[in-house]
């Protein structure tokens, strides 16, 4: 006959194997699906906590906001998990857009006119920030989120005296801040058409995207520093900068423009400091596979457009946007590709707007979505 403590601790055995169970199940679930085991019970909600974290954590959403041209407050959004291979389309009440959808390439989504300056930084988009537009009037400019601050710069109207203009607005005073413009050799290609932007600690690296000529804003003095050479070697023709770990990435494109060759992955190594004896050089992490290449490069170029989302590179070709190839980028370097079929696209949206941007979903932001009437319907690829 069993003793009250051998009881518990047989219950105690048991509960630790269900555990061991949940986790487990729990991480072969979409994260949408697991809302609802995490109101079942706190065993179940302690095995969720600890599937999440350990046995296969959450991973930075890619969505896509598909923008009709004409009547701008008719968006569809989708959003692609990584961590399930899973795409949901999202039905969420949308602010009423008068002006384009635009992306910084990372997970800051925003629009800009002569009468608001919007973005959003919350991961479903359900809470917008509502501005006064910046100064100088801008049509294309580079934009990033630089810690409490959003930075517009260039992109300037013709009829503007600066092109180069540069302006930080701060999300705690709410006031807008002019800054150094930018340097006058980019005075040509100041438009984000021409430059990508990207932000690793308090520094933000502009780079020509052709020549791979890059300065660095600091923003902590909101000046400029530079110029560097962030290409790796003359073979690249085009190349955009993003950081993965707080570490500056640069991916390229080798070859020409009428046939790309390669498209590769390095990592910008040493001290970026202008003024420093070190010097800094990029260091080869990964080529994407050939057979991914043919996906999204057809027997036709076409424009590739990356975003950096998280730990992950994502490469879109806008002539073939059929497939979507991923390199998610581990701590120690390492590179796993993936190629994901894109199934937002039909002859629908072809004539639309599509917008590329990432969101850091988590299952607190999921269960808020809910209570406000979200839905997120699963689309079978």
């Amino acid at each position: 006959m069993e003793t009250c403590s051998e009881e518990r601790e047989k219950d105690q055995r048991e509960a630790s194997i269900l555990g061991d169970i949940l986790e487990v199940i729990f991480s072969h679930l979409p994260l949408i699906h697991l809302v609802s085991p995490s109101h079942v019970s706190r065993a179940w909600n302690r095995a969720l906590s600890t599937s999440l974290r350990h046995v296969h954590p959450v991973k930075p959403w890619l969505t896509l906001h598909i923008q009709n041209p004409r009547t701008l407050h008719l968006t569809t959004t989708f959003a692609y998990d990584p961590r399930s291979r899973t795409w949901f389309q999202i039905h969420a009440p949308h602010p009423n857009h008068t002006s384009p959808l635009r992306a910084s390439h990372s997970t800051l989504l925003y629009t800009l006119s002569h009468r608001e300056f919007a973005f959003s930084l919350d991961p479903l988009r359900l809470h917008w920030h509502h501005a006064c537009p910046p100064r100088v009037s801008r049509t294309d400019p580079i934009v990033a989120r630089v810690g409490p601050c959003i930075v517009v710069a260039g992109g300037a109207c013709d009829f503007e005296d600066d092109p180069l203009a540069v302006e930080a607005y701060d999300m705690e005073s709410r006031a807008w801040t002019r800054c150094q413009s930018m340097p006058a050799i980019l005075k040509d290609s100041s438009a984000s058409t021409w430059l990508s932007a990207a932000v690793a600690g308090e520094r933000m690296y502009v780079t020509e995207k052709n020549s791979g000529v890059t300065y660095t804003l600091d923003c902590n003095t909101m000046t400029w520093k530079g110029p560097l050479e962030v290409r790796p070697n003359l073979s690249v023709f085009h190349c955009v900068t993003g950081a993965i770990h707080g570490r500056l990435m640069v991916a390229g494109m080798v070859g020409g423009a009428e046939e790309v060759e390669e498209v590769k992955l390095w990592e910008v190594k040493g001290e970026l400091a202008v003024e420093s004896e070190l010097g800094y050089w990029c260091e080869e992490l990964a080529a994407m596979p050939k057979e991914m290449m043919v996906k999204i490069m057809g027997e036709v170029s076409g424009s590739i457009e990356v975003n950096w989302i998280g730990n992950s590179v994502y490469f879109q070709n806008l002539w073939k946007a059929e497939e979507i190839v991923v390199c998610e980028v581990g701590s120690g370097g390492s590179c796993e590709w993936e190629s994901v079929r894109n199934v937002t696209v039909s002859d629908v949206s072809r004539m639309q707007r599509t917008v590329f941007c990432g969101a850091h979903v988590g299952l607190r932001d999921l269960k808020r979505a809910i209570s406000k009437n979200c839905m997120f319907v699963e689309r079978v690829v």
